[in-house]
């Protein structure tokens, strides 16, 4: 039984996770950690930029099929649901993957504590579907939110069996479980609005998305639990699982509260085409930081002991999402709802609207993620945890604020909560390690300064920023968003040149790109590693392999796609 599990576990295709005693065995060579870590973060960035891939073709396909209320009215289900699914996913995977043992007991046990509370949360969520639809005032949500319950199901039948892959470092294995799912809910939905199911095809594809993984998941982890048993070790992970759950949840209220907000007041069809344009506000930033969290955190990890290393290479990183972002922000501003015409068709418009009133924030969003690297770097999840409150806290003032001005208001109150939290959130980041708010200021206000009078440059020089989707074609459209895009970007980095009187910004730009690309394929923390002998490099290689996985995992959901919206 040994040599197969070795067998099956060297070819990353299945994991037999625990032996005749029950102990967890992963059947990974040792000095093959940096490897398997190396790869497993590759496979998760290969995981996040695919799906995304996937969810852009979805999106332009979908938005001609369906209607702006068919997405709102799915969203609004699914504002709720989504905590529910992740229920376990976020508190038990993390527990089982950096917990020091586990055995086949204590996996038993979380299974079925997992698969109980799954089953409440999707009863409870589907007695509650009548209620939302009150609400709401829409009673189709009650149909909705019966068949979106299964998913919360699902999930909790899953979770366990995938947190085993990951401990057992399966990270390839793991992803294109992932992407098959992904896959699936975009055939179906697809499919289904082809068939004229209108909003059930994102049901469907909704369903799909968990149903998938949840059976390539057991495929893949050829693991029966038992029945519960008294194991020792137990409460522990429950009670690292709860606190992880409470930080996951943290960051869900304030990342959907808006959400909530227009479909209550304002109803699907303006949720509908809101949820398009906050999809592709959040997208620049997400994908930029999917590469950069894991290089950044790896390496500053490394130089907490060197304060000096430590602010020179976080500086740096931050003047690359600030170069990155603030242009892109510029651009988006600029060509943002001939984009969304021309990404998904006409009667998208007001959420092209949308988008140019939120494009501004991109790059403080970019910038303000930042701060997520100094809080993992320096081992302090539990400030990670207490800003999160705050952040919550003023970005629901924020959003309550702008619902006076509805759909709009709210795409505004995004930005301004951006522009209140950024500065704050990087000092009291930076506290523990004595890094002065102002060489952070210094070192992003010429990009601010170069991305806003390339804005006003390149309106002015058009002279008008009306959209010409109405009277012309696509191609034409496109054509023109293209030498917009090519006139803003040699202004943008000129002035960034200029500001600096230094190539040295684009030269930083292109080295991070090289390490995120893997090409600089050792540090001089892991030649470190290589120099160091016996069990201390065993030991180290472990932490450096778990590390990585836990960063790319990170990373990974600050990219995961939204289950009512394929």
């Amino acid at each position: 039984m040994g040599s197969q599990s070795t067998s099956s576990a060297s070819r990353g295709a299945i994991l037999k996770p625990f032996d005749a005693n029950g102990a967890f065995h992963s059947q990974i060579d040792a000095g093959n950690l940096k490897h398997l870590a190396a790869r497993g973060a590759i496979a998760t960035l290969f995981s996040g930029v695919s799906g995304v891939g996937i969810q852009i073709i979805s999106a332009m396909v979908l938005a001609r099929l369906l209607t702006p209320r068919d997405f709102g009215l799915v969203t609004i289900v699914t504002t709720f649901s989504l905590l529910f699914v992740n229920f376990g996913y976020n508190g038990f995977t993390e527990a089982i993957v950096h917990c020091e043992k586990i055995n086949h007991g204590q996996a038993s046990n979380l299974f079925w504590m997992n698969v109980v509370g799954s089953t409440i949360l999707a009863v409870g969520f589907a007695l509650a579907g009548p209620w939302m639809g009150k609400v709401f005032h829409d009673p189709r949500i009650s149909g909705v939110a019966a068949w979106i319950s299964i998913t919360i199901f699902l999930s909790g039948l899953s979770v366990i069996h995938l947190a085993l892959l990951k401990r057992g470092m399966l990270f390839s294995t793991v992803s294109a479980n992932d992407v098959a799912g992904r896959v699936a809910s975009v055939i179906v939905s697809i499919a289904l609005g082809f068939a004229g199911w209108g909003y059930w095809a994102l049901v469907g594809g909704a369903i799909a998305l968990t149903a998938v993984p949840c059976i390539g998941a057991w495929f893949l982890c050829t693991w029966t639990p038992g029945l519960p048993v008294k194991a020792e070790g137990t409460r522990s992970l429950v009670r690292y699982a709860v606190n992880t759950y409470a930080r996951f949840s943290t960051g869900y209220f304030t990342s959907n509260l808006d959400n909530f907000l227009v479909g209550w007041r304002l109803g699907p069809v303006q949720l509908g085409l809101y949820k398009k344009a906050y999809d592709l506000f959040v997208l620049p930033s997400s994908q930029l930081s999917l590469g950069m969290t894991i290089v950044a955190v790896s390496a500053l990890s490394r130089l907490q002991d060197n304060v000096t290393q430590y602010k020179k290479y976080l500086l740096g990183a931050i003047g690359v999402m600030a170069l990155i972002g603030m242009g892109i922000s510029g651009l988006l501003t600029l060509i943002g709802r001939d984009l969304v015409f021309v990404l998904l068709g006409a009667k998208w418009i007001e959420s092209g609207t949308l988008f140019t009133i939120l494009a501004p924030g991109i790059g403080l969003m970019a910038i303000y993620g930042t701060h997520i690297w100094i809080h993992l770097s320096l081992g302090h999840a539990d400030r990670w945890f207490r800003w999160g409150l705050i952040d919550l806290v003023v970005t629901t003032a924020c959003l309550c604020i702008g619902l006076h001005w509805k759909a709009q208001g709210i795409a505004l109150a995004w930005v301004l909560a951006y522009c209140i939290i950024t500065l704050p959130a990087l000092w009291y980041a930076t506290r523990p390690i004595r890094i002065s708010i102002f060489a952070i200021v210094n070192v992003i206000w010429r990009y601010v300064v170069a991305s806003l009078v390339s804005y006003l440059c390149i309106a002015r020089m058009i002279k008008s920023l009306q959209s010409p989707a109405a009277l012309h074609g696509t191609m034409q459209v496109l054509g023109a968003l293209s030498l917009l895009s090519v006139l803003f970007a040699a202004l943008y980095l000129g002035l960034v040149i200029l500001l600096h009187w230094s190539f040295a910004p684009i030269e930083q730009v292109l080295k991070l790109f090289r390490e995120i690309a893997g090409r600089r394929r050792t540090t001089s923390a892991e030649a470190q590693l290589n120099r160091d002998a016996g069990e201390m490099k065993v030991e180290r290689e472990r932490q450096l392999a778990e590390e990585i996985e836990r960063i790319a995992e990170l990373a990974s959901k600050a990219t995961m796609p939204d289950a009512g919206n394929p």
